[in-house]
Parts: structure tokens; sequence; C-alpha cells
């Protein structure tokens, strides 16, 4: 099969012919139609989960993807050939993803795809879904409330802005002037453009009082104290990046977590369901076949995404 890898940290991605791996005990061998590319997928290339975990080399990239069952190993009664199914691939321990035309997946993390949502929809939504219900969540923002969704350009970020404003939240999404307006049309009562001045400035400006709540998407280490310091007393703020430290929370009277995409079957059936019954929108902003993997996921880090990116099979 053709799968996309790497050899070692840092090293290229490389398309390339490998067996199709035999799904063991508990494991369901899928016929991959997309798969979704995340930012976390190049950060394993950097090393992001070296000494915490053991890789295997060569490593198949990939995190997301949706395809039909082809086998299933021994135990398995929940799926059979021909469903079809989506959600989380990446086993770096075993060098298994989702960057190849056969990827193996364990039964208990899969969710079935219903018939009428496309593959590539499908592939798109695990990582960037799940986070966006799982920051927003986290939050405990509610009706009512204002909440910051810094760095809403994406496919995080662009589902975090629905999901906040379905539950009657007053969402301020930072962007640039060229995705404002499909933000807004998204349900963000307000946007923020990041190129025309400092985002902490801008908000402060318009919101002196403060903001309820904050998930942020961007800031690294030495931003998110700016961001932080736009919210109430004893609000809440979200990272994605680690960003969050208990001094800077204790120090001014904050609530804060940094969080991770809680992709359980259950919360991949509900995010289908709100995308097939179009309470929920994903945006496809580039597509590519296998063989563009590399500079899919150059274009992902060089920041130039305002959607979700897909890997064609």
């Amino acid at each position: 099969m053709r799968a996309v890898v790497i050899t070692d940290f840092d090293t290229e991605p490389v398309l390339t012919d490998l067996p199709v791996p035999e799904p063991g005990p508990g494991e369901v061998l899928v016929r991959l139609a997309a798969a979704g590319v995340n930012p976390f997928d190049w950060k394993v290339i950097g090393g992001a989960m070296r000494g915490a975990v053991d890789h295997a080399f060569p490593l198949v990239l990939g995190s997301d993807g949706a395809g039909t069952v082809e086998r299933t190993g021994a135990g398995v009664a929940a799926f059979t050939f021909g469903d079809r199914v989506f959600g989380p691939f990446m086993d770096v321990e075993h060098g298994r993803g989702s960057y190849a035309e056969y990827a193996i997946a364990k039964a208990s993390k899969l969710a079935r795809l219903p018939d009428d949502l496309p593959f590539d929809l499908a592939a798109a939504m695990p990582t960037a879904c799940a986070a966006a219900y799982t920051f927003v969540e986290g939050t405990g923002v509610g009706p009512g409330q204002t909440l910051l969704v810094n760095g809403a350009s994406g496919g995080v970020g662009q589902a975090a802005v629905q999901l906040a404003a379905a539950q009657g939240v007053h969402v301020i999404a930072t962007t640039d002037s060229g995705t404002a307006a499909y933000l807004r049309d998204l349900g963000a009562a307000e946007t923020v453009d990041f190129t025309a001045a400092p985002t902490a400035e801008q908000v402060r400006d318009t919101h002196p009082d403060g903001v309820d709540a904050v998930v942020d998407l961007v800031s690294a280490d030495d931003q998110i104290e700016a961001i932080a310091l736009l919210l109430k007393p004893n609000g809440v703020i979200v990272s994605s990046n680690g960003s969050l430290g208990d001094e800077l929370l204790a120090a001014h009277g904050l609530r804060g977590a940094n969080l991770y995409a809680n992709m359980t079957p259950a919360t991949l059936a509900f995010l289908a369901e709100a995308v097939e019954a179009g309470q929920l929108r994903v945006r496809i902003d580039h597509r590519a076949p296998l063989e563009e993997a590399a500079a899919a996921l150059e274009r992902l880090k060089e920041g130039q995404a305002r959607g979700k990116t897909v890997l064609e099979l």
C-alpha cells in the first residue's frame, strides 16, 4: 500500500510502499478514502511526543481518517466488512497513522459514518471538531456570556465559533480580513483583525470590563498572559498549546486549563449528526493527493489554512 512516512524525527515526509497491516484483537483495518491533516501531525515530526512515548519508524503520519472497514480482528463485534467509519488512527508506538491507503484503529475509537456524509468531510472532523467541542465545554461558558476565540481562522476555531454561538454565547473571533465575513456567517458576533493591531489591545478597547471566557488556539507561552488579562475576575481560559501555567492563573485570580481533543465515539457521533443536520459546517479549504502530503503539511505550518486540509486517497 502507499503511505506517507517519516524515518526519524525532523525528517522530510516521503511517499513509500508498505505491507497492508493486519488487525490484531480489538482492532479494525480500514480502507481509507480520505485523511485529515492537522497541526499536530507536523508537530509529531518535530518530536512533540519524544520522550513521552516510544515511536516506531518508519512512522506513518496522520491522525484522522475516514473509509470503509476491510477486516476486523478477534473480538470485534461492533463493525463488519463495508461499514463506513471515521475517527483517530495515530498510534506512534506501532508506527501507524492515516496517511495511507489502509490503516489500523482500535474498534473502540471509531464511530459510524452516516450514509450521506462524504468521506472527505468526515476525515476533516475528528481532531478539529472534537477539540472545539472539548474547549468550548471546558470553559463552561453559557448563554449571554462573552467568549473570545483567539485563532478562529482554522478548522478548530471555526467549529468553536459555531458550537458556542449555538448555545447563545456572544462570540468574538480573531481572524484576518479575508475570513472575517465567513466567521460572522458562522455565528461570530464580532471579529477582530489580528493583522491590524495587537489582539489584546483591540479587545480591551471594545470590552473594557473584560470577557467571560477565552479559547486560545494560537498563543505561545510568552503571549498568553496578554490574552488572559482580558478576562473578568474569575474568568476562564483554555489553551490548546499547553501555554497556561498555574502561577499565571493564580496571580490574576483566573481559572483555566491546557486541554486537548477528547475524541470519544459518542462525541464523534454527536458531531457527525450536527454536520448532517446542517448545524455545524466544516470548511475544507485545501485538498491534495497523498503524494502532496509534505506540501500540505508545510502550508498548514506556515499558517495559510482557512479551514481544514484533506488528503484524498
